[in-house]
């Protein structure tokens, strides 16, 4: 039996683990983040309220249950926000991490950690893992900061890059790409769309499945998991509009120089998988593929198109 710990379990990648892994009999799982339990099943785990900037807090909760492997989904990932509150971002994405290698330590748990395909400067995509890394922004350099503090601690580890997550989550306030699309679509909406940026982006539960076997291959040092298909953003957002019917005239491409954004993003990213599916027989969908899977889950909850 594997007790595995997850931060962040209100979020997307949180919610997926927490769903793949609260029936299975070889695993004991306890889910944890800041205030109230927000994932609609609540049954086959442990929740516990952990607000992981709290020091004393993290220790407590690690000691309490002395899981074998921790996951840590937990991060401030608003790119814009974290420019412009640095202090909040760096409480979040590098001092908790320190408190969660040293509770991992104390307690000799295996620490799972996701990180960016951001500390990329986007000049040489796709990326493998061990190219040169070069953060562009301040979120950025907090996650490759955070990357360093789990490294450099003498425990075993595991840091999963990747990008842009997609997916449906049971708490419908918190969006991402494809929702945004559907949404926005759906009402209406004209969107201003990014045609410059390249990306791979992620299924959920693709992501929830490569840190599941992280956890239970005991495969430790750094892995780039993402969608297997490279595309700008302003394709992935036509292709939703496509998959959905929606239309596509509301769409309005834009340049990365004229959205002008608060913090600076890579312009072509990406990843080269080749080590995930090896080591942890990585089988992401394509990005057609994933967008069915969250059409299906859209069909279960009729409520998912409204904001």
């Amino acid at each position: 039996m594997t007790k595995i710990l997850i931060t962040g379990s209100n979020g997307l990648l949180g919610q997926k683990l927490i769903y793949a892994l609260r029936s299975r009999n070889d695993i004991t799982l306890i889910a944890t983040a800041k205030g109230v339990n927000r994932t609609k099943e609540k049954s086959g785990y442990v929740y516990e309220e952990l607000d992981i900037t709290n020091p004393e807090m993290v220790m407590n909760v690690l000691m309490s249950h002395n899981p074998d492997c921790v996951i840590n989904t937990a991060a401030m990932t608003n790119v814009d926000a974290c420019e412009q509150n640095k202090a909040e971002c760096r409480k979040l994405n590098v001092d908790a991490v320190t408190y969660l290698t040293n509770a991992c330590k104390k307690t000799n748990a295996h620490f799972i950690h996701l990180s960016t395909d951001f500390v990329f400067d986007g000049e040489n995509g796709p990326y493998k893992e061990d190219d040169k890394t070069n953060p562009l922004s301040f979120y950025a350099q907090s996650k490759l900061d955070s990357e360093k503090i789990v490294e450099q601690n003498s425990l075993a580890w595991t840091i999963i890059r990747t990008i842009i997550i997609y997916g449906v989550v049971d708490d419908l306030q918190r969006s991402n790409v494809v929702l945004w699309t559907i949404n926005s679509l759906r009402d209406k909406k004209k969107i201003s769309v990014i045609s410059d940026q390249q990306r791979s982006p992620t299924l959920a539960e693709d992501l929830a499945d490569a840190c599941i076997q992280a956890a239970i291959k005991k495969q430790t040092g750094l892995y780039h998991v993402s969608g297997k298909n490279i595309m700008t953003i302003l394709e992935s957002v036509q292709q939703t509009a496509d998959f959905f019917g929606l239309d596509k005239s509301f769409i309005k491409p834009i340049t990365t120089a004229e959205l002008n954004q608060a913090a600076k993003r890579p312009l072509k990213t990406g990843f080269i998988i080749d080590k995930a599916i090896k080591d942890l027989n990585y089988q992401p969908h394509s990005f057609a593929e994933g967008l069915a899977v969250v059409k299906k889950q859209l069909e279960k909850n009729k409520n998912a198109y409204k904001k």
